[in-house]
């Protein structure tokens, strides 16, 4: 099975520098997007866009519109297509975010019907993210 990586960054150089310390101070080495097979597998997608600019801070449907476009985006540079995603996982930091995150993925995801998790956690990678979306999807072998 072929497996292709795309996107390659590294965590050190990806997330910006907060009131004059290291922001993330892990070094690894991911990809936005890995296809394995007719596979696709995202990154958690956040207020950050693919070029590390950070969009919607305090606002939760900003945050979750930014991520939903990056899963658009992801999945048709892996050779698919917003119809091939067949798994959702939602994280928010409250729970009081829930109807407007949802309203904005309702309206990413109409007529797709992805299986989907909701998860309330206390935090996320850094404090101004309130809202990450996880997605996977499979390319039908009729394509």
């Amino acid at each position: 099975m072929k497996i292709e990586r795309y996107r390659k960054f590294e965590t050190n150089s990806f997330y910006p520098s907060t009131m004059g310390e290291e922001a993330h101070h892990v070094v690894n080495e991911f990809s936005m997007a890995v296809r394995a097979g007719n596979r696709i597998f995202l990154r958690g997608q956040t207020g950050f866009d693919l070029k590390g600019n950070f969009h919607g801070e305090n606002n939760p449907a900003e945050q979750a519109e930014n991520a939903c476009r990056c899963i658009k985006q992801l999945i048709e540079e892996a050779g698919g297509k917003i119809e091939d995603v067949c798994k959702l996982t939602t994280y928010v930091t409250d729970r009081n975010y829930r109807r407007e995150v949802y309203d904005v993925i309702a309206k990413h995801f109409k007529g797709v019907y992805p299986v989907s998790t909701g998860l309330v956690v206390s935090g996320l990678a850094l404090p101004e993210m309130l809202v990450e979306i996880d997605a996977e999807a499979v390319i039908s072998d009729n394509e």
